[in-house]
């Protein structure tokens, strides 16, 4: 085998909703200063007995189900997050657990709003370096445990929900080179740190890096790949903020691609983003089977993370 590919995906969302509506009688604002300045409409909000395994474990088991796989046909699992409440066991291990999977390698990673394509990257090199025969990445994040409710400028722009994909060995490589790097000195424009843990941002600090540092990188990861990004058939940045993924998906040059939009009724949902839009895009049938399609995570830790993938 020289490579691997995306055999399927899926994606989950709790049931209960909260509009722009229902945050104006929480802090002071409104459907408009919502809309016009992150372009959400709606999220979904877990409930308290929604911990983010179960979240990520549903995701999992429809993207086995969508690939007809049983569990006991994994033996990795890799999950990206930033909001699980205990240290150990892992998230990973835990979706194991509720799956049934037996005796995966299990490991969490970290890496925030990059974390899924970073998980990804190493599933893929697990699989073709032989350390692995068939991963399960996730991303999941209850990004509703770490939000201030009484902060107006985060809590309007946060969600829960998880996607996950099935990665297997193949022939041909329908996984590309990965991309990815972080700028260390400016982590602390995306934090979720201290007792108890609290999500905050320096909103102009990361539109700026977003909209102007990014899209070169962005572009460089398509050239890794093999792909000019007019040959791309969609672009699944981070759902961070439509005012970001708007003009990145423009300067990247990806003028023939669906740019996913799942931001607006999903809200940032970190980790999850990336996987559960393009589940959605998938599901809908936006994309077809083999098209080449743009993961790109950004965020925290100032961290970047992509690669070109083949639609399964």
């Amino acid at each position: 085998m020289n490579g691997s590919r995306i055999a399927a995906v899926g994606h989950y969302q709790p049931a209960k909703v909260l509009t722009n509506e229902d945050l104006a009688g929480l802090v002071d604002t409104s459907d408009e200063w919502i809309r016009s300045r992150v372009g959400i409409r709606t999220r979904h909000i877990a409930g308290p007995d929604e911990p983010v395994d179960e979240l990520g474990a549903h995701a999992a088991a429809k993207a086995l189900a969508a690939a007809g796989l049983t569990p006991d046909a994994v033996d990795l699992v890799v999950v990206a997050t930033s909001t699980a409440t205990d240290r150990s066991p892992n998230t990973a291990a835990r979706i194991a657990a509720r799956l049934g999977i037996p005796s995966p390698a299990a490991l969490d990673v970290n890496v925030v709003c990059a974390g899924f394509t970073h998980a990804l990257a190493t599933a893929d090199h697990a699989v073709r370096a032989g350390a692995a025969t068939r991963a399960l990445v996730v991303g999941a994040e209850k990004m509703s445990d770490v939000t201030d409710w009484s902060d107006r400028t985060t809590c309007v722009l946060v969600g829960d929900g998880a996607g996950a994909a099935v990665v297997e060995a193949a022939d041909e490589p329908g996984i590309g080179p990965v991309l990815w790097g972080s700028v260390p000195e400016m982590g602390h424009a995306v934090r979720i740190e201290g007792t108890p843990p609290r999500f905050a941002q320096e909103g102009q600090s990361v539109y700026r890096w977003a909209t102007t540092k990014l899209p070169a990188i962005a572009r460089r990861t398509c050239e890794r790949a093999g792909y000019a990004p007019e040959d791309l058939a969609a672009v699944v940045l981070h759902q961070a903020n439509l005012r970001i993924i708007e003009p990145l998906a423009e300067r990247i040059g990806a003028v023939n691609a669906v740019v996913a939009r799942d931001v607006v009724d999903s809200g940032n949902t970190s980790a999850a983003s990336i996987p559960m839009a393009f589940s959605k895009l998938v599901e809908r049938g936006e994309i077809r089977s083999g098209d080449p399609v743009l993961l790109f995570g950004f965020g925290g830790n100032l961290s970047y993370g992509g690669q070109v993938v083949r639609c399964p």
